[in-house]
Order: C-alpha cells, then structure tokens, then sequence
C-alpha cells in the first residue's frame, strides 16, 4: 500500500496538501485487509472474516477476505469505486500511518509521499502559514490513536482465543457454477469447543466483551460463498442459492 512512507514534519512537507480518497484504485490488488475488533459486526455483513497465523511474532491476526484469489480484490470497480457499504478502516486511514519510534514507547504519523491524495497542488494543507500543523494533521492524529488502541485490544482478543484453543484451520470449498475454490491457509473459532468452555470461562468472554466479535465472526463466514458469486459477476444477494459450500473444520 505504501511505497515512500515518510514522518511528516514542518520542513519538509510545509507545502503539501492532501486531497480526500475518491479512487480506491491503489487497494485493487489487496485481496485481504487486516480488520479490528471494532470493525467485527459492520465488517461482517460485506466480508468473511478469518484469522492468519503470524508464526514469527507468535500471534494471529484477523483479516477480512476480499478476494478468494491472490491479487484481486472483488470490491473495487472499475472506475476506482468501493463495491460495499463498509471499507476497512487499515484501507480508509490512506495516505497515513503510524510508525514506532525506534527504542520509544511511541509513534510517528507518516504519510506516503508518492500517493497520488499528497502533493502541493491541490486538497487541505498539512500546515499553515505559521507552520503549524493544521486540523487536517490534528484529525489524523486522532484517528490513528484511536486505531492504535483498537489493534492492543484486537491483540489481547487474539491473544486470548489462542491460549484458550479456540482456532481451528478452515477448509472450504466453495461451488459456484463450474469452479471449485478451496478455502485453505487460514483460521476460525471452533463453534465446538467454544459451546464446551466452562461457565466461568464463558463468564470471562462475556466480561471481556468479546461475545459480539465472537459471533460476528462466525457469521461471517457465510460470506466466503458470496465472493465465489461476485467473481462471476452474480449478486450474490439476490442469488444465494446458486453457490453451495462444503465446509470441514478440523
């Protein structure tokens, strides 16, 4: 998504300005987008919503499903237009981003200055006159706080259904027509061993507020089968019939 992230500051970007996103052309290749938990329940009536491991960090991460195939992404149109009622806020927060500070407890707002939304031409300055840092840069600040503490919650969430055994692999195939998809690669929350948790743990979940996030995600997976019909072209609102699933998790 970012090909020169750089921090923003007062010398350097004294001038620029940034226009609003009306082409979301540079996420047509994203056939995943990271969502958080805040994102669960309106997410979940547009996108399937999965886990990938991170083996690395040691964690898992949920992810919204765009595409069944790498490269593609079924809701950007081609005139650049966002095909669904809600976009990911990772894929909204564009131009910007956060970066931790190296050896600091703290972050960075970056923006991408090859990004066709950042010039010196056109949009809402970064700074005044003054070169103080405009409402613009006070808005964004905000925004990727408030996304900052979303991901710490999301993690704990993560942290939380892994030390309780409650991922398990999916493996889907999808129909639709004459293709066969299969799902693989991914997680969901075992439906099983979550229902066989004890009171107390349940209680946890409860107090945690996770049960929304939980079940949002489970239903969403519905929606695994609707990218199948969107691939073909078919509204898969109006034609749910027309794909069947063949789910095994193990």
């Amino acid at each position: 998504m970012f090909s020169k992230l750089t921090p923003i500051n007062k010398e350097q970007h004294a001038n620029f300005k940034v226009k609003p996103i009306e082409n979301f052309g540079f996420a047509s290749n994203f056939h995943i987008a990271s969502v958080m938990v805040h994102e669960f329940v309106r997410a979940a009536s547009v996108y399937p919503i999965v886990f990938l491991e991170d083996k690395a960090q040691d964690e898992f991460r949920p992810v919204t499903l765009l595409s069944l195939d790498a490269g593609e992404n079924l809701f950007v149109g081609e005139d650049g237009k966002w095909q669904a009622s809600y976009v990911p806020a990772i894929i909204r927060r564009y131009p910007f981003a956060l970066a931790k500070n190296p050896d600091q407890d703290s972050f960075t707002v970056c923006v991408d200055e090859d990004s066709e939304y950042v010039g010196t031409e056109e949009g809402q300055p970064l700074f005044n006159e003054e070169g103080q840092p405009t409402e613009v840069i006070e808005n964004v600040k905000r925004y990727l706080g408030e996304l900052q503490q979303m991901e710490a919650f999301t993690k704990a969430f993560c942290h939380f259904l892994a030390e309780n055994n409650l991922f398990t692999p999916l493996n889907m195939r999808v129909r639709a027509a004459d293709q066969i998809k299969n799902v693989t690669g991914c997680y969901v929350i075992n439906e099983e061993r979550l229902n066989n948790l004890s009171d107390k743990k349940f209680l946890d979940i409860k107090e945690k507020r996770y049960l929304a996030p939980i079940f949002s995600h489970l239903t969403s997976l519905s929606q695994i089968e609707r990218l199948a019909l969107l691939k073909q072209g078919v509204n898969a609102i109006e034609s749910p019939a027309s794909a069947e699933a063949e789910t095994n998790l193990q």
